[in-house]
């Protein structure tokens, strides 16, 4: 495929991001997960995440009967302890997925990336937040940690976006 956005070292595509209405979410039947890209004061915000070994944004697997921004709400809440905040959709996004530990197969998946600023709160505030810690295991702003630590191509990426 020659048309994409950007290529990850794992071979991944991140083909376009629609801003289309949330509402149109509904009836995307590839659709798969959730992101979001969060703001702390002029940064971003990063999480370490141990199995993939590099800083990720945050997000996951949409669940049974779930709507997307439930999704991105309940992540958030897991993997931040954030909660009562007001995300912004900011679109639809097509990506081409390698074969990983989610499945055997490329396929193309969509994902809905909504946007959040936190205002007034340190990281430490926020790690101190975080209820599941198994996944997410440290977090730092994206200027301390971009040029020297492993980031997800695609996701440096959508950080752009918000």
């Amino acid at each position: 495929m020659d048309d994409y956005i950007i290529k990850d070292n794992d071979g991944n595509l991140l083909i376009s991001i629609q801003n289309n209405e949330e509402n149109g979410l509904l009836n995307c039947q590839y659709l798969t997960h959730c992101l979001a890209v969060v703001k702390v004061n002029n940064d971003y915000l990063l999480g370490w995440n141990k199995w993939r070994k590099r800083w990720e944004i945050f997000g996951g697997c949409i669940e049974k009967y779930e709507t997307a921004r439930e999704c991105i709400a309940r992540e958030c809440f897991e993997e931040l302890g954030i909660q009562n905040v007001d995300f912004k959709y900011i679109g639809n996004m097509k990506l081409l997925l390698m074969p990983d530990y989610f499945s055997q197969e490329e396929r193309i998946e969509h994902g809905a990336l909504y946007g959040v600023t936190l205002e007034s709160i340190t990281i430490e505030e926020i790690f101190n937040q975080i209820k599941d810690r198994e996944e997410i295991t440290k977090l730092a702003l994206y200027s301390q940690v971009s040029g020297k630590e492993p980031i997800s191509q695609i996701d440096e990426k959508l950080l752009e976006y918000y």
